[in-house]
């Protein structure tokens, strides 16, 4: 039997009017401690994102994603943030923040391959 691996992920979200509490789910983040594991995978529908809210500058959020994914590598182009440690990389980025680009809630569970997982719940709460 193969050993299963705590992961913990998060929903990423776009929240074009904060007050309004609305948003359309865009990615998915995981993380596995044991296996130095920190990814994420994220897409827009344009469609969607039009229909959702027509006012958000669909390039500026573009831009705030890829730099949630430049954080994950820990890219040297990911500013102080990016130097952090994986697991302070993956706080950071599902901290409760009041912004256009937010999280869910973090969520534990348990896995065998991570990068399976990540897929899985991308198709799954994403597309």
């Amino acid at each position: 039997m193969q050993q299963t691996h705590l992961f913990e992920y998060a929903v990423v979200r776009v929240v074009p009017k904060v007050e309004r509490e609305e948003f359309l789910n865009v990615g998915v983040i995981v993380y596995c401690r044991e296996l130095d594991f920190l990814q994420v995978i994220y897409s827009l529908n344009e469609e969607r994102l039009r229909i959702f809210c027509d006012q958000v500058d669909k390039e500026e959020l573009l831009q705030n994603l890829r730099s949630v994914e430049r954080i994950c590598q820990g890219s040297e182009d990911a500013g102080p943030i990016g130097s952090l440690d994986i697991a302070g990389r993956f706080r950071w980025l599902t901290a409760t923040r009041s912004t256009i680009i937010q999280t869910s809630k973090v969520h534990p569970g348990f896995c065998i391959d991570p990068a399976e997982t990540l897929d899985r719940l991308y198709k799954q709460l994403v597309l």
